[in-house]
């Protein structure tokens, strides 16, 4: 009792200690608590860093599959561009072709009315040798 007044005390192997047995079973205690607590600290920070290394790796994928994405629309509209011009360039010739064939008509009419005046000049000549 004169020790534990002046703030000495045994423990439970009889060794001379300064704190009383039960601070320092409390403060083993804390001690372990707080290594326990530490550890799953890192643990958590791990399994964060591999969850944000995780994140950027699906950010980077969606990123290319995104650049992916606008070069296909890209392509799409410059496919649609080059058929239209190309129908545009298609319609140019069907209006082309149209208008040689008017002229092909027109001048064959006019070689079938002619073709008659033709036979009776060509017949006339031959009667007259």
């Amino acid at each position: 009792a004169a020790l534990g007044a002046a703030g000495l005390h045994f423990d439970e192997l009889n060794k001379l200690r300064v704190l009383e047995p039960e601070v320092a079973a409390q403060t083993a205690q804390l001690r372990e608590e707080c290594r326990a607590f530490v550890d799953k600290t890192a643990e958590f920070q791990k399994i964060v860093d591999s969850l944000i290394e995780v994140v950027d790796q699906l950010a980077k994928a969606a990123e290319s599959e995104k650049m992916k994405a606008i070069g296909a629309r890209n392509l799409l509209k410059s496919i649609a561009k080059q058929r239209e011009a190309q129908e545009q360039q298609l319609q140019a010739l069907i209006a082309e072709k149209k208008m040689q064939l008017e002229r092909y008509r027109i001048e064959y009419e006019t070689l079938c009315r002619i073709e008659p005046d033709q036979n009776e000049f060509i017949d006339q000549f031959i009667f007259q040798k």
